[in-house]
């Protein structure tokens, strides 16, 4: 089920809210976990076995930890084993093997596997709360009920954000739903939806027209329209769902951390990934880069702990040497930036063009990246990235669309739109007192949540990328 359909929004969300607002406290838990369920069931109900199967795995395991310390280590590693293989398993076992058939010269027989939906983001925050559990920064659940509404809790069950155990263990327990709370968290979902149905379904359909020709088809104007479309969709895409996944949080009492924090305003790829995905990097830093050491055993070692951080983000993302290219790329920045001391760069005081040059390095880095991320192989990654830098052989015969194919007048206002949207500019707007500002954001947001939801109804595209990582 999708959060921006029709079914969620009119029939799902309502009957849930009504339910958990007119029920007592104590039945707030019961209900979210069935309408989890429910929830996750709706679109892939085969699939609903091995979330169940993570949640009694980390909840015996858990506990094993806690009170058996003597193969407290063991129990780790069978959980972490057995949390990684279903993620192996359904996301990366075919290109395992197609690698390996590569190597060896043969022919394997590909398994038709399809990936459970949000089975990367729950798998995550399976291993936050064991990582948790084993460093004694929490007690073990002994609440089975508490500890399968952490992991499959509907808001950020499928896209996130990953929301550590340790942030959110006080919350299942016990949290307020107030008017202030439901009021924002509405505001918020709308805010969320119109940023994914009209900005990032746009952006979407001006990007898949172009990235379905083949590199030399189209001029380099419009590979670097199509590169930058690309790069407004997998935002306001994934910052949309994130907004509307907090937004669903705060209906329900619920806190979860920020995702994004405009980070297309970023003058460094290091200050890139502190406001890109917030939570995933949150999640390398404290559980993989600090686990390795961190920055404290020199200089090589942290370079080494870096690349090891971004190697896995770009896996984490998917099973095509793509993604891994991806990670390398963000990965060999970061550490070019480490070595220069970015950070302490970044404490000057330095004159406006500096400031301009290092926004425009960021900008054509992590738009280099989003092709190299976008891309179905490496190689079209390479040509794409040719004909951006005019070095591609061009195949005018095969120019058989006009510019106005690619990108008409309102597709033109929504790029004006994003660009204004992926700037601090309208930050606080939903959070504004004065009475007048309020009734105008009000309706703002009521336009806004009609617009979305014509757009809904037309059935238009509307997918969400991040469902596929």
């Amino acid at each position: 089920m999708l959060f921006s359909s029709m079914t969620f929004i009119f029939v799902f969300l309502p009957i849930v809210l009504l339910l958990y607002l007119i029920t007592k406290k104590e039945l707030h838990n019961p209900i979210l976990l069935g309408a989890s369920i429910i929830f996750y069931a709706w679109g892939e109900p085969r699939y609903l076995a091995i979330m169940l199967l993570t949640i009694v795995i980390n909840y015996f395991g858990a506990i094993l930890i806690e009170n058996k310390p003597e193969i407290k280590k063991l129990t780790l590693f069978i959980s972490v084993l057995l949390n990684l293989s279903f993620l192996v398993y359904f996301k990366y076992f075919n290109f395992i093997l197609d690698n390996l058939g590569n190597i060896f010269h043969h022919d394997f027989n590909m398994i038709n596997i399809i990936m459970p939906i949000g089975i990367s983001f729950y798998t995550f925050q399976a291993l936050s709360y064991i990582f948790d559990v084993y460093r004694k920064e929490v007690k073990a659940q002994k609440d089975i009920y508490k500890l399968a509404l952490y992991i499959c809790l509907f808001p950020q069950l499928v896209a996130g954000p990953i929301v550590k155990y340790h942030d959110i263990e006080e919350q299942i327990t016990s949290r307020e739903v107030n008017f202030n709370k439901v009021n924002l968290g509405v505001k918020r979902f709308i805010s969320g939806l119109s940023k994914k149905v009209l900005i990032a379904n746009t952006m979407g359909l001006i990007a898949d027209k172009i990235f379905s020709q083949n590199p030399d088809c189209f001029s380099h104007l419009i590979s670097w329209i199509g590169s930058i479309a690309y790069s407004f969709q997998i935002y306001f895409d994934f910052c949309g769902y994130s907004d509307m996944a907090i937004g669903l949080g705060l209906i329900f009492g619920f806190k979860f951390m920020e995702n994004f924090n405009y980070p297309y305003i970023s003058k460094s790829i290091t200050e890139f990934w502190r406001r890109w995905h917030i939570s995933l990097s949150s999640w390398f830093k404290q559980y993989v880069y600090i686990s390795l050491g961190g920055n404290r055993e020199g200089k090589l070692k942290t370079i080494r702990n870096l690349a090891i951080v971004f190697l896995l983000t770009g896996i984490w993302h998917g099973a095509n040497w793509t993604f891994v290219i991806w990670g390398i790329w963000h990965g060999t920045f970061i550490i070019i930036e480490k070595i220069l001391n970015i950070k302490e760069f970044e404490k000057r005081k330095h004159p406006f063009y500096v400031d301009f040059l290092r926004h425009i390095y960021c900008i054509l880095i992590f738009i280099t990246g989003w092709v190299i991320f976008r891309a179905d192989n490496i190689h079209y990654a390479k040509d794409y990235l040719l004909n951006m830098l005019g070095i591609l052989d061009l195949n005018k015969e095969n120019f058989i669309y006009t510019f106005s194919y690619y990108v008409d007048v309102y597709e033109i206002i929504i790029f004006i739109a994003a660009i204004l949207c992926s700037i601090p500019l309208f930050k606080n707007m939903i959070y504004l007192k004065n009475k007048f500002a309020r009734i105008t954001v009000n309706l703002w947001l009521l336009a806004l949540m009609f617009l979305s939801t014509c757009a809904i109804a037309s059935g238009t595209y509307n997918p969400f990328i991040y469902f596929r990582f």
